[in-house]
């Protein structure tokens, strides 16, 4: 699938966002009321859903921005920072949620209102589904939108949990089961969380794409007819889907046009083959030795720069 288009995705963003507040406020009234801890944490998750959702939508915004002198390639990079933003945030949620749950097994509530928190529970989950297919898509070649929708698969696993809890407590009176719940969805969201902050990473160390063979990448340069060898070259990721390659190539061609269409070919070689977006390579020939006439030098210069060996032969 091509990468979503910038009005695309805020529109997405946009009405994730609403879905998302709106329902954020009834969640948090329902939590307080009820007296659930699982409920509570995914109030509280769905609030700092609205502040990624807002944070994804303003990086959007940014990398619009046409490139410019000072900004050659763009400003696609932001959208990384947004996704690395929100992946550490996930991973603060999860730790505040675990270690929450902690602190409440040692000692269960027995307040729990039952009905409320699984009513609230259910539309919740409803909410986060939709959110869901609407982001799903399109998040596999866009680090920002993966974000979002890891933040809402995490909101959709609390509902579950939630819902879960609700039932333990409504049948069987298990108030410890609201405890238990919130910490096995905290390590759910930090499991999401963690890839999402790793690739993030990778693309603002600028490292090799993971999808990217360098030796293969290599070997295929290499491969080309007229390509003696290749030295000093660099893979790495602008933003996803917009991968880079700066390279020097020795060539066997050392007139300038033969080498013009050369370089053609090896641009076509790696857009084709390996999906390159940016590509910079340097092509050089070696040098040849300058021959000099010795009866007839072009000037007395090239003579008396000639070894005295030769100059000296009698």
């Amino acid at each position: 699938m091509m990468p979503i288009d910038s009005a695309k995705k805020a529109r997405l963003l946009w009405i994730a966002l609403g879905l998302i507040g709106g329902f954020s406020v009834v969640e948090l009234l329902v939590s307080l009321s009820s007296g659930s801890l699982a409920l509570l944490a995914e109030a509280g998750h769905m609030i700092s859903d609205c502040g990624a959702l807002a944070i994804a939508l303003l990086a959007t915004w940014i990398a619009r921005f046409p490139a410019s002198a000072r900004a050659p390639f763009g400003y696609r990079r932001v959208e990384i920072l947004a996704a690395l933003v929100n992946g550490l945030g996930l991973v603060a949620i999860a730790f505040w949620v675990g270690s929450e749950a902690i602190a409440r097994l040692q000692a269960p509530a027995s307040d729990i209102v039952a009905l409320p928190m699984l009513l609230t529970a259910i539309a919740g989950l409803g909410v986060n589904l939709l959110n869901i297919a609407l982001l799903h898509n399109h998040s596999h070649h866009d680090l920002n939108l993966k974000g979002a929708f890891l933040h809402m698969v995490a909101d959709a696993a609390g509902s579950v949990g939630v819902i879960i809890a609700a039932i333990a407590v409504w049948a069987w009176g298990w108030a410890w089961a609201d405890s238990a719940i919130s910490l096995v969805v905290a390590v759910f969201i930090l499991i999401g969380a963690i890839p999402l902050v790793r690739q993030s990473l990778n693309v603002l160390l600028e490292t090799t794409p993971r999808h990217l063979d360098a030796a293969q990448v290599q070997a295929a340069l290499e491969a080309a007819s007229g390509v003696l060898r290749v030295e000093q070259m660099r893979l790495w990721a602008i933003a996803p889907g917009q991968e880079a390659i700066a390279a020097r190539l020795w060539v066997d061609r050392a007139d300038g046009a033969a080498r013009d269409r050369l370089l053609q070919e090896l641009h076509t070689l790696l857009q084709v083959e390996f999906g390159m977006a940016d590509i910079f390579l340097e092509l050089s020939a070696p040098l040849l030795p300058h021959l000099v006439s010795l009866s007839q030098p072009a000037s007395l210069d090239q003579l008396a720069i000639m070894p005295v060996s030769l100059s000296s032969n009698r």
